[in-house]
């Protein structure tokens, strides 16, 4: 597989770039970020986020937890009680962040989890044991599902169990298996999924809206349109060309560029933490929810966190007006219609061309901003067909330009 660092980008795909790198910065500080990417086959998303693997940090846990404990908030059935100084006798290591993918033939059992059949069978010493599947050993982690609007019609069960690991964040996963206590435990884990609008089943919007909601952001896959990236992604795909990265890899064992995404993962990690979000903003968001009577408060939710994230690894000091709307269309792309995304990106673009938007700050004790707000908000546009002759004229002088 080519590594992440060397996945030719162009202007179809950046936006996926950025989201997967966010989401494994959010993953690191313990806030899960769900990303599907949208798109024909062939255009790439699964190896991007496949490739990403090669990107992805170091956790710490206590020593061979299979739930991936954080030493400083155990939270599995085997660590949960213990003591500070019972959790140092174990011991604690380093593994690299957990990245786990959900087929289509998984079972319940293999996802969410089942009792341990070698433990059971074991001649010596037999034991009804649990034994945690997919979902709770990505704890911490991230975990992959590939044409998500397939699994989502054919696998109502595990989608139910997709719906509370992403219900909340952290989200939970209840496990239950016969002879054994039921078993409840947190899990903080980024679903990513990608998938083809275009085949059947269709979109995920249009399967299982639930589902499609629980993810704070949607991008889709364009193809790409420049001869030269074309021609650089042959290059790299060719047999020659792999067999060379091959023997590279061997000999180095490492890629230079995959490290230095992980280093700056990390020093993202620790800046973000501390970011926050201007309150000029966090109403200016509000303001968008009202307006435009949005149904999910994810969707705010998810905008200010990818903000945040946003400006984070674009190594801003503070999230911007321009951070906030970058995020729009990705937030809510799958959860409101075409007009109102369009309309929605249309009054961002004319409030800032008109009288800046930024101005919002500055209008919450000011009785006349307010009723030129509301004024401007309730405005709409009238075809040219609709104006009379003066008026014609009158607004071809307004928009003339003086004479100096």
């Amino acid at each position: 597989m080519i590594p992440f660092s060397k996945l030719e980008r162009y202007e179809g795909n950046e936006a996926l770039f950025d989201l997967v790198t966010m989401s494994i910065v959010s993953s690191l500080v313990g806030e899960p970020l769900h990303i599907h990417a949208e798109g024909l086959r062939g255009t790439g998303k699964t190896t991007i986020m496949r490739a990403a693997k090669g990107i992805l940090p170091n956790i710490t846990r206590i020593k061979n937890c299979v739930y991936n404990c954080d030493p400083e908030h155990p939270h599995c059935p085997h660590h949960r009680n213990l003591s500070s100084e019972e959790i140092a006798a174990l011991g604690v290591e380093e593994v690299t962040m957990p990245f786990l993918e959900i087929s289509h033939s998984a079972k319940i059992g293999t996802v969410a989890g089942s009792i341990d059949l070698a433990r059971l069978t074991d001649s010596a010493h037999p034991e009804a044991q649990l034994l945690p599947g997919i979902i709770p050993q990505a704890h911490r982690g991230i975990i992959f599902i590939d044409e998500i609007n397939r699994l989502a019609d054919t696998s109502p069960e595990i989608t139910d169990i997709l719906l509370d690991v992403m219900g909340n964040k952290p989200g939970h996963l209840q496990i239950e298996e016969a002879g054994l206590p039921v078993v409840d435990v947190e899990v903080s884990v980024s679903v990513w999924a990608a998938s083809n609008p275009d085949e059947d089943p269709g979109p995920l919007e249009e399967i299982r809206r639930q589902l499609s909601d629980r993810f704070d952001m949607v991008c889709y896959m364009g193809r790409p349109t420049s001869v030269d990236v074309l021609s650089q992604m042959l290059k790299e795909n060719s047999h020659s060309q792999k067999i060379k990265k091959n023997k590279e890899s061997a000999q180095l064992n490492s890629n230079a560029k995959d490290d230095l995404y992980r280093q700056n993962i990390i020093k993202w990690a620790q800046k973000y933490e501390k970011a926050d979000l201007p309150d000029f903003l966090r109403n200016y968001i509000a303001r968008l929810y009202v307006k435009h009577n949005l149904e999910s408060i994810r969707a705010i939710e998810a905008m200010q966190q990818g903000a945040v994230l946003y400006s984070t690894i674009k190594n801003r000091d503070q999230a911007m007006i321009s951070d906030v709307t970058h995020m729009i269309p990705q937030v809510l792309k799958h959860r409101v219609d075409g007009d109102t995304l369009i309309k929605m990106i249309n009054d961002v673009e004319v409030r800032g061309s008109r009288d800046g938007i930024l101005n919002f700050k500055n209008k919450k004790n000011n009785p006349e901003k307010k009723k030129e707000d509301t004024e401007y908000f309730n405005t709409a546009g009238r075809p040219l067909k609709d104006l009379n002759r003066n008026e014609l004229i009158n607004t071809e002088k307004t928009l003339a330009p003086k004479e100096g």
